[in-house]
């Protein structure tokens, strides 16, 4: 069963936070390797070709910065997403690192919930970008123009409703985990209850008149038409 959103690469020379973001990670549905050096980051970042690379600038062996230019400088990771952890907070090490092709640093001590608000906004971002009308039989879903059809009849739906729709028909047949839903749908920043997804999901059968999406107990929900 397929349950993990993306794949990501943490490398941090320090036990504690390999540790705690592997947890945090873990906990929201990401697959994670882990990594303690430079080196091993890079040799292992070839190997598993993951969506996303966290690596602490200041590591043995090879710097975060110096396994960005050399991940940079192969087309297999020219679209990587890359943030970078640092203890520093001067302006110029933060400039630097964006320079060398990171799409986001993180400072130290490191805030889980900034940190997993960081990753987040970043997936969210690639996953608009790669947005695409959906046809699955008699359903359109357009997410450019926020329009479902069924049947050839519009189907009017709240925006909310819509992206929850859409994530879940991206990938048929896929359990998303709750937690998924709510990070990808209403943001790691956005406090809300698991009952906020069921009443959602209702309102979606509801309109559309077709039980098209199906709740696995315990676990989450999937969409099946």
């Amino acid at each position: 069963m397929e349950t993990t959103q993306g794949k990501v690469l943490i490398a941090d020379d320090e036990p504690d936070i390999l540790e705690i973001l592997k947890y945090n990670l873990s906990n929201e549905g990401y697959e994670v390797v882990t990594a303690r050096d430079g080196d091993e980051a890079f040799e292992k970042a070839k190997r598993t070709k993951p969506d996303l690379i966290v690596l602490d600038i200041m590591m043995p062996k090879k710097t975060g910065v110096e396994v960005c230019q050399l991940l940079r400088s192969q087309s297999a990771f020219k679209e990587t997403m890359i943030i970078f952890l640092t203890a520093v907070n001067d302006e110029s090490t933060q400039i630097k690192g964006l320079e060398t092709g990171a799409d986001d640093y993180v400072s130290k001590p490191i805030s889980p919930k900034v940190f997993m608000s960081r990753v987040n906004a970043l997936f969210r971002r690639i996953n608009k970008a790669e947005a695409k009308v959906l046809k699955i039989e008699n359903l359109t879903i357009d997410p450019e123009r926020f329009l479902v059809t069924l049947d050839n009849k519009e189907i009017i739906l709240a925006k909310k409703e819509f992206e929850l729709l859409y994530l879940l028909a991206l990938k048929p047949g896929r359990v998303f985990l709750r937690n998924e839903i709510l990070n990808q749908v209403w943001g790691n920043d956005v406090i809300v209850g698991d009952r906020t997804i069921d009443v959602h999901i209702r309102k979606i059968r509801q309109k559309l008149g077709v039980d098209c999406i199906t709740t696995v107990k315990g676990v989450g929900y999937k969409f099946e038409l």
